[in-house]
């Protein structure tokens, strides 16, 4: 029975464990496929790569998760099979990372106005040499011990309608799907449920190159799952899924490898990529 987690992130976005480190944890499970897909970054795939040299048994699929947004909120794109290395897809990124600084920066001054000071060099050693994110803030907030919880962090402060909450740049939903599409890779709706009208959205997507959704999740239940793949007939999409694993809470997150992904979804994946590498460049 092959094993599969195609939502990972690392230290080089908002992860607790390195490329390398998640390797090893991924093998540790028993997992056969991976993706690493850290957020509106690549920096972890080539280490994640090399340390997998030394699994013959697991399979690492290069990928990424790009914020975007739109007027109701967030939508988070996936990408499979990227080549990681291209210089549009790369700038496009950075781009991305440097407007996490600023908002994380802004993030930081609105919770020292609230009552609750955090340094802005402390949010910065947690971040390492990763992409700054909330969860880095939300760290720094458990440390002082103003909450006690990841998602208290969220949803009394710095949630989407949180008082330390700063929008940030984000291209829209058909402008990631159009980088993925332009370095190689496989389109696909992350987490469907957290995006308001999910069908007209990926309906609109799948316009632009959308390949398939996220049925399978860590918080969804089975009746979420049997909407989202009937969602996904209907259009002609296919269905991926994983867990979303930052290793950051234990109370909360579900284990690297915890969600039951059908073989069949693998395989149609798997499928994809090879008719896109097959493919002809288009003239």
């Amino acid at each position: 029975m092959l094993r599969v987690d195609l939502h990972l992130h690392s230290t080089a976005s908002d992860g607790r464990f390195s490329p390398a480190e998640l390797i090893h944890k991924a093998v540790d499970e028993g997992l056969t496929v991976i993706s690493l897909t850290d957020h509106d970054t690549v920096d972890g795939v080539a280490p994640a790569l090399e340390a997998a040299r030394a699994f013959p048994q697991l399979r690492l699929i290069p990928g990424v998760e790009i914020s975007t947004y739109i007027s109701e909120g967030e939508v988070h794109i996936l990408g499979y099979f990227i080549d990681y290395i291209d210089g549009s897809l790369q700038a496009s990124l950075e781009q991305m990372r440097n407007s996490r600084w600023e908002r994380a920066q802004k993030m930081v001054a609105k919770l020292n106005k609230l009552g609750c000071p955090i340094e802005w060099e402390r949010v910065q050693e947690i971040a390492g040499s990763g992409a700054i994110g909330r969860p880095h803030i939300a760290q720094a907030l458990i440390e002082k011990g103003y909450i006690e919880s990841f998602k208290e962090a969220f949803t009394k402060y710095i949630g989407r309608d949180g008082p330390a909450y700063v929008e940030r740049y984000k291209i829209t939903p058909a402008g990631a799907v159009e980088l993925v599409i332009q370095a190689k890779g496989l389109p696909v709706l992350a987490h469907p449920l957290t995006v308001p009208e999910p069908e007209r959205i990926a309906t609109e997507l799948k316009a632009v190159g959308l390949i398939g959704i996220e049925a399978y999740y860590a918080a969804y239940t089975a009746e979420d799952v049997e909407r989202l793949v009937s969602m996904a007939n209907r259009h002609s999409l296919i269905t991926t899924g994983g867990t979303d694993f930052h290793g950051l809470d234990n109370n909360v997150e579900m284990s690297i490898g915890g969600v039951d992904i059908p073989e069949e979804s693998l395989k149609n994946l798997l499928a994809l990529a090879r008719q896109a590498r097959l493919k002809p460049a288009s003239t």
